[in-house]
């Protein structure tokens, strides 16, 4: 049996994350020094990207087995850092033949794009928040979190055994206050778009015939995988042409699915998936409004996107 390999994801390869972070993680666990890793930027979907290569390798036969997954620790490796800290060190003829926007302004272009409003944005962002909180509570993700020691910002030592980005005590009426963060207009907050967040994860993946010897039980298995590029300036739409282009691979339609996870870095884009594929394709409606929400509830965490 091979060795298998570590494929790591992640974007800002600087610092502490610098010199093949895969690698390092590899000599800083148990495992065999034997073992071979490498690590991989493909922006927002490196981790998946790593999964991917991970499962093409052993699907073409050059492993048994492979772990695979990402890390990002944007609080220590500040985005951007990788390049000096601005689009100003990149080929400036890049500037000549695109226009290179942040993730933010894309958020704000794919929000008129579709004619969404900021009401429609906080009221996704208040249901998302609810709903994890709720999923949370239930014990939902507790089987897919690694409890770690560690200590606070005063230096008082405490478990970590759960998303800290999710806010229980999410107000909405607070949320409408907040002020624009890209465009002075504009509809894109703090409120409804993601933190800035530290966070690793890893998944054992391997042939389904030498996992079953070994006794391993199978958790799920891919039938299709795909990657997409389009329009850098509505880079976060890409989410729309890869959905489809997977099921179509897949022979499947949204209507086979039970759950659906889509990168929630901003409201504008889920919602510009909903208004794609509509309520007939993907079971999804509009998010109820607050006012509307069950004071211990949150709604349903999976029956919608």
């Amino acid at each position: 049996m091979s060795r298998g390999d570590v494929v790591t994801g992640c974007v800002t390869q600087t610092g502490e994350q610098g010199a093949n972070i895969g690698r390092l993680a590899v000599l800083l666990s148990r495992l065999p020094q034997e073992v071979p890793a490498v690590s991989l930027n493909r922006m927002c979907g490196s981790s998946q990207q790593a999964v991917h290569f991970a499962a093409q390798a052993i699907a073409a036969g050059d492993l048994d087995f492979a772990i695979a997954g990402g890390v990002e620790s944007m609080t220590r490796s500040p985005m951007f850092s990788d390049i000096g800290g601005g689009f100003h060190t990149l080929n400036p003829a890049l500037f000549q033949r695109y226009e290179l926007v942040h993730q933010g302004e894309s958020a704000e272009r794919i929000a008129k794009k579709y004619g969404l409003c900021r009401e429609e944005l906080d009221e996704w962002g208040y249901l998302s928040h609810r709903r994890a909180a709720r999923a949370i509570q239930e014990g939902r993700f507790r089987s897919q979190i690694l409890p770690l020691e560690g200590v606070d910002g005063e230096g008082r030592p405490f478990l970590l055994d759960r998303d800290e980005g999710v806010r229980f005590d999410v107000d909405y009426e607070r949320m409408l206050a907040l002020k624009p963060v890209f465009r002075e207009d504009g509809v894109v907050t703090a409120g409804n778009s993601s933190q800035v967040s530290d966070g690793a994860a890893a998944l054992l993946l391997g042939d389904r015939e030498k996992a079953l010897a070994l006794g391993l039980r199978p958790r799920a298995r891919f039938l299709a995988r795909v990657v997409v590029a389009g329009d850098p300036t509505l880079q976060l739409l890409e989410v729309i042409p890869a959905t489809k282009k997977a099921l179509e691979k897949a022979g499947l339609s949204l209507r086979d699915l039970d759950v659906i996870e889509i990168n929630e870095a901003f409201a504008s884009v889920v919602l510009a998936f909903l208004r794609e594929f509509g309520p007939q394709g993907s079971g999804a409606r509009r998010p109820p409004r607050p006012g509307r929400f069950p004071q211990g509830g949150g709604g349903e965490p999976y029956r919608h996107l």
